[in-house]
């Protein structure tokens, strides 16, 4: 049988070894979230922010054939400047690394590598889901299905607002993926932290979120679960305000034929230049804000599992 190429960082394996909380991080932001330097500099940002709260962090990569759980700097900055990357999901993830190649990881990889290396938390910035129109392209992220059947909370400040959010949470629900909006009743929507959308589930402490994903291990339920945090509302953009634009970006995508995984960061580009950077700039407020959450929830769940 062919073994894993897993390759864990000295960081991770001591954590591993001191059973310390560990929370996993997607590459995908950084090679095609954010420009560089910015994406470069908020990648380290946030494993900073996961340290200071007491977890350790571990961004997810594939890297000449290897499968990484956390990330020298060197790699990361090479990662980070590197043009053509492959954006990996649970389809192509095993080619890549049957064919050597380098990739980064997006929500449905990072957490297959996440439940590979028993990491139990992992934090991002927005999910995947239903693409605007996806009653005519069936466009659907691996993302929702991954929830489904992958035992890993995920954080994230809810999904993209490029996407259809009434349809994804329908999907979401259908497949079964607990969705807790964290500290307040309605769900946020990446950038801003409302939606008009009502949360099927409320939770307001990361103790509350790991004793949920502890009992639905005890049930024998497959998936995980997903988190949405709010983002910090002094960063936030109101959802009326992005509307208007989305839309606008959306028509532009189609109009130049952009399709498939190449949509999102074209109209995550297109959005930060009509906001003059606003949206770029929440989006590095909302992924460090999940990383603090995600890190208390790591550490609940150590504490949890300590008890027993």
């Amino acid at each position: 049988m062919t073994a894993l190429p897993l390759s864990y960082s000295p960081e991770v394996s001591d954590a591993i070894a001191r059973n310390a909380p560990i929370v996993a991080l997607e590459s995908t932001i950084v090679t095609h979230g954010m420009p560089f330097p910015q994406n470069y500099d908020t990648a380290r940002q946030v494993q900073q922010i996961i340290r200071a709260e007491g977890a350790v962090p571990a961004t997810v990569a594939v890297v000449e054939g290897q499968l990484h759980i956390g990330l020298s700097d060197a790699v990361l900055k090479n990662l980070a400047q590197a043009q053509g990357v492959a954006k990996l999901s649970r389809a192509d993830l095993a080619v890549c690394l049957a064919q050597g190649g380098t990739g980064s990881t997006t929500v449905a990889a990072t957490m297959i590598a996440a439940d590979k290396a028993r990491i139990e938390v992992f934090a991002t910035g927005g999910i995947g889901g239903v693409h605007r129109g996806a009653e005519q392209s069936f466009d659907i992220s691996a993302d929702l299905q991954e929830l489904a059947q992958t035992q890993v909370t995920v954080v994230c400040a809810g999904a993209k607002a490029i996407l259809d959010l009434p349809k994804t949470l329908e999907v979401l629900e259908t497949l079964g993926v607990p969705v807790i909006a964290f500290g307040q009743d309605e769900l946020p929507a990446f950038w801003s932290a409302t939606s008009g959308l009502r949360a099927p589930l409320r939770m307001d402490s990361a103790d509350e979120i790991a004793r949920a994903f502890e009992m639905r291990r005890a049930l024998g339920l497959p998936g995980g679960q997903l988190v949405a945090n709010p983002l910090p509302e002094e960063a936030a953009i109101p959802f009326s305000e992005l509307t208007p634009l989305i839309e606008a970006a959306t028509r532009q995508a189609s109009k130049n034929g952009i399709s498939g995984k190449a949509v999102t960061p074209y109209i995550l580009a297109q959005l930060n230049e009509m906001t003059e950077g606003r949206s770029l700039r929440a989006n590095i407020a909302l992924i460090e804000n999940n990383a603090r959450l995600a890190a208390k929830i790591a550490i609940c769940l150590k504490k949890q599992s300590s008890s027993r």
